[in-house]
């Protein structure tokens, strides 16, 4: 009897274990930089190379900082909420190209449009690592102090931007 006990309880630790596994949303994946300074960069610009642009270059300002690229095919269906959100302009939104072709960045928002303040060029992915990126897109909502306020993994929806991203941005810029 003994002998059963034991493979009883593992298995039961086990399927508990699963059960809590997979009730989580797989993108609600916490993100251990919410809460805390977003990582300094200087990078290259997209469409000038020879200017730089630096996340102190946004210091007292509520920004949305989206990771994108020509090659993800989630930045697609994203596309139109960020270019509707820009035209709206209650939010400054600025891109990172994630590692990826500079041509081929400028070429696919030539052809799409381009709802960005200004973008930049990760091309090795090394700014990309330093945000914790898991994939593009992955978006940040950072505060007037460099704090990232938000992580949005995956694309901004139309629901996600109503009901979390946006009152959040009102909140901190009413601060």
């Amino acid at each position: 009897m003994m002998r059963f006990i034991l493979p009883f309880i593992v298995f039961m630790i086990m399927a508990a274990f699963m059960y809590v596994g997979l009730s989580l949303d797989p993108h609600e994946v916490p993100s251990p930089l919410v809460g805390k300074a977003a990582p300094a960069f200087t990078l290259p610009q997209l469409h000038e190379p020879s200017k730089q642009f630096s996340t102190q270059d946004m210091k007292g300002k509520v920004w949305l900082f989206n990771v994108w690229a020509s090659w993800c095919t989630a930045c697609e269906s994203e596309h139109a909420v960020l270019m509707e959100l820009s035209r709206q302009n209650l939010v400054p939104i600025y891109g990172m190209d994630y590692k990826d072709k500079p041509e081929d960045g400028e070429a696919w928002l030539r052809s799409r449009g381009n709802p960005y303040v200004l973008v930049v060029s990760d091309r090795e992915g090394r700014v990309g690592i330093d945000y914790g990126v898991y994939g593009v897109p992955e978006t940040y909502v950072i505060d007037k102090q460099g704090v990232i306020q938000y992580k949005q993994i995956g694309p901004v929806t139309p629901e996600n931007l109503s009901e979390k991203i946006l009152p959040l941005i009102k909140e901190l810029q009413a601060k």
